[in-house]
């Protein structure tokens, strides 16, 4: 019977141990699942994002080339209107450049012809009154109608020289003309002028300036 007793305490105490051993086992095997599942759901957490963050990075990428394109086009834009500005700025200086050398020209042929009307004054007040060459050329005759319509009229036109109106006359058609009015400040020597009658009186005549004629003797 001790025997017996002795032999199932020891079984019991074998059952228990094992069974211990076994649940420990168990706990052990619990707490390494645990363990690596959360390794797992990190890893698979952390494996989606990987694109994601790649996906990112290159939307920043293409969003920073596209800054630096609009940029570049802004700044080729206003390299353009710069160029622009500068073409327009040296076409204004062109044009005020021009502009000063015309009224210069101007200026200088309004001077010389003050000259003139001076010089030709002096010289009316030397010889007299307006009204003698013109009577000299009515009492010295009349240039004959055929040689006139041959020579003289619109139709035949000339230039008169800065010498001629110097010396106060000039010769045309194999007659000798003599200034009595001043020459007129917008004439020029470069423009053309024709004889006209008109009223018995020869006048010297601008194509350019119809209506403004100059009174002349003429010497047979």
């Amino acid at each position: 019977m001790k025997l017996t007793g002795w032999i199932s305490t020891a079984v019991l105490s074998l059952t228990f141990a094992a069974s211990t051993t076994m649940y420990a086992q168990e706990q052990h095997d619990q707490q390494e699942e645990k363990k690596e599942k959360p390794a797992e759901q990190k890893e698979k957490k952390t494996q989606p994002d990987k694109p994601a963050k790649q996906e990112q990075k290159s939307t920043a990428q293409h969003n920073d080339a596209k800054q630096q394109e609009q940029k570049s086009t802004a700044q080729h834009n206003d390299a353009k209107q710069q160029e622009q500005k500068s073409t327009a700025q040296h076409n204004d200086a062109k044009q005020q450049e021009k502009a000063a050398q015309q009224q210069n020209k101007n200026a200088e042929q309004q001077a010389k012809t003050a000259k003139h009307e001076q010089q030709a004054a002096h010289q009316q007040q030397e010889h007299g009154s307006h009204a003698a060459p013109v009577q000299q050329a009515q009492h010295g005759g009349r240039i004959p109608d055929d040689r006139f319509r041959a020579h003289f009229g619109q139709e035949h036109r000339f230039r008169v020289t800065q010498a001629n109106y110097s010396s106060r006359r000039f010769q045309y058609g194999g007659y000798w003309f003599g200034f009595v009015d001043p020459w007129p400040t917008n004439w020029l020597y470069t423009q053309d002028v024709y004889v006209v009658d008109i009223d018995g009186v020869y006048y010297l005549c601008n194509a350019m300036y119809p209506g403004v004629n100059i009174a002349l003797s003429v010497t047979l």
